[in-house]
């Protein structure tokens, strides 16, 4: 019993444990929520309006309860900042709609004729919140803004973000941000996928690959030119970023000793170094392989050689089946008869087959390794130690292609200082977090999401709930029967003890108990009948014998004898009945 109840406790602890697996996001998302500052979030007051509201309604047709409502504040930009963008006044004031034409595709296709527009979220927590919008599907795309003043990578790190919500999801596009190259001839009227850049940050797809781009252009230090630099893909799982049509504020964050971090919902999911974790690396190699160096043609690559001083055995035996013979077809005359042609023995497998004799392989003695080119000192070989001072930028645009549309973007940030960036996020992005955390559905529905969006969670909540609950049905619920005296067959092997089943009936009992005493006195009375003999018997006994001592002497020991065979026989009643056995015992 005891194993049982271990085992029920054990099912227990495994079904709680998936369940909290299954929602820690949820709980994670909600602790982000708590490190936001209280003063900016009005919820408690419209949460008890929604309720008085439900209660209202509640004899009406059964609807989907309200949703409590954030009160929304403008972020305000404090401290230092080289760019910030809300989009609150409703307009495009300071974007520039390029109006160039792609180069070297069809004319129909070529113009960035795609349309922007700054509105609300379709499904918004926060009225009044408003974001730029991409709005056509299909179509070539591009916006940009000119920084309050260029930033210059110097001492300071650099951070960039903004966020983005795919309100209709995503199938194939991107949504990432460019930080425009500031060079003499930078005209934002034409801005196309041409224009020089120094950073290009942000989250793209296509089909089931999810990239969350970190690309920067870096000078050659030798050739004067500029080669594009791509971070490491990222091992955090980037999926659900892309499919729950939630809001997420996607951070880069660059610092002067070389090292980067990219942050979502600010979570790192992505860091490394210039140096190191780049490809193709910032620095090319000291050396090279020599282009005009050429294998020698007697060079030896071959590691193993056959034994050139082995021998066939002269017992090998190569043949498998026997002589080879051509294939028979079937003799027309003999399809109706019992035999036909001359019989011969079938052919079987050769028990001697060894297989075709092959010579044992040696190490060979002139092998000399894998043939390379020698090296040469590379000579376009340099070495930049501050990949981090990149080329000066001084505008911010979207230049995208998408078959998705109402892509939402708000509140782009650039700069220097992370504090300053932490703030502004909290006052926008957070206040979304919080809109979308008070309107979050229940536990339930929130499983039941999370299973749409990952369908190998049901395999899991069937192990952790349903699978528990019928082992511990099984295991503490049910037991084996004992078996009843009646199931045990009447043998002298001894049995263990069984408790007989009470009669039914108090005349059952009765009866059982008189046939109970009925064992115990029958062998009793006999002997008493055989002990109590009479004076005149035994009187005639002993005047009849002249050793009459020693004849009762004899007597004496066949009683004794008598005695010891009686109590054996009441033993083995005893010990053949259950119940006689239970009241000896007793």
């Amino acid at each position: 019993m005891d194993l049982k109840v271990r085992l029920c406790l054990l099912l227990l602890a495994l079904s709680w444990t998936g369940t909290q697996v299954s929602v820690s996001a949820q709980d994670e998302d909600e602790a982000d929520v708590m490190d936001m500052d209280d003063g900016e979030v009005d919820i408690s007051d419209d949460i008890l309006d929604a309720e008085a509201e439900a209660e209202e309604a509640s004899d009406e047709a059964p609807t989907a309860p309200p949703v409590p409502k954030v009160t929304y504040k403008a972020p305000e930009p404090m401290g230092e900042h080289f760019f910030a963008e809300s989009f609150d006044k409703g307009t495009l004031e300071g974007w520039i709609v390029s109006k160039a034409k792609k180069e070297g595709i069809d004319e129909e296709i070529a113009k960035y004729d795609g349309v922007w527009e700054v509105e609300d979220m379709k499904d918004s927590k926060l009225p009044g919140d408003k974001g730029l919008v991409l709005k056509s599907r299909a179509k070539h795309h591009a916006i940009s803004a000119w920084l309050l003043r260029p930033f210059t990578f110097d001492t300071k790190p650099l951070i960039v973000q903004y966020e983005v919500n795919f309100q209709n999801g995503i199938d194939c596009g991107g949504a990432y941000v460019k930080l425009l190259s500031q060079t003499p001839d930078l005209n934002l009227d034409e801005f196309v996928d041409r224009t020089p850049y120094t950073i290009m940050f942000g989250p793209d797809k296509c089909g089931e690959d999810y990239k969350l781009h970190f690309i920067f252009r870096h000078k050659n230090l030798k050739t004067g030119e500029y080669e594009e630099k791509h971070a490491k893909k990222s091992d955090s799982d980037l999926r659900t970023y892309y499919t729950d049509k939630k809001t997420h504020l996607y951070t880069l964050v660059l610092n002067p000793d070389n090292t980067y971090e990219i942050l979502i919902d600010q979570t790192v999911v992505n860091s490394g170094s210039l140096l190191t974790d780049v490809t193709p690396p910032v620095n090319p190699p000291a050396e090279i392989e020599d282009p005009d160096d050429h294998k020698p043609e007697d060079w030896d690559e071959r590691p193993k050689i056959q034994d050139p001083d082995a021998v066939k055995p002269e017992d090998w035996d190569e043949d498998m089946d026997g002589e080879w013979e051509a294939p028979q077809i079937p003799n027309p005359a003999c399809e109706s008869a019992p035999g036909c042609g001359k019989w011969e023995k079938p052919m079987i497998d050769n028990p001697n087959y060894k297989g075709k004799w092959k010579p044992p392989m040696i190490d060979n003695p002139n092998y000399q390794g894998v043939w390379k080119p020698r090296k040469i000192p590379n000579p376009d070989y340099f070495e930049d130690l501050h990949p981090f001072r990149m080329t000066t930028f001084s505008a911010v645009g979207l230049e995208l292609w998408s078959m998705s549309s109402d892509i939402f973007f708000d509140n782009f940030f650039v700069t220097s200082d992370r504090n300053t960036a932490e703030r502004w996020a909290n006052d926008g992005w957070g206040l979304k977090k919080a809109g979308e955390g008070a309107a979050d559905p229940g536990l339930v529905k929130q499983m039941i999401t999370a299973a749409e969006e990952r369908p190998w969670l049901w395999v899991v909540y069937v192990l952790t709930v349903a699978l528990p609950l019928v082992l511990i049905i099984v295991f503490c619920c049910t037991g084996k029967k004992k078996p009843a005296a009646a199931d045990y067959k009447k043998t002298d092997e001894p049995q263990p003890d069984v408790k007989e089943e009470e009669p039914e009936t108090e005349e059952e009992e009765e009866k059982a108990e008189e046939k109970e005493d009925a064992k115990e006195e029958g062998p009793a009375v006999g002997k008493k009948s055989d002990l109590e003999d009479s004076p005149a018997e035994e009187g005639a006994n002993e005047e009849d014998s002249p050793d009459g001592e020693d004849k009762e002497e004899e007597e004496e020991e066949e009683e004794d004898e008598e005695d010891k065979s009686d109590e054996k026989a009441d033993e083995d009643v005893l010990r053949r009945s259950p119940r006689n056995r239970k009241v000896r015992k007793e």
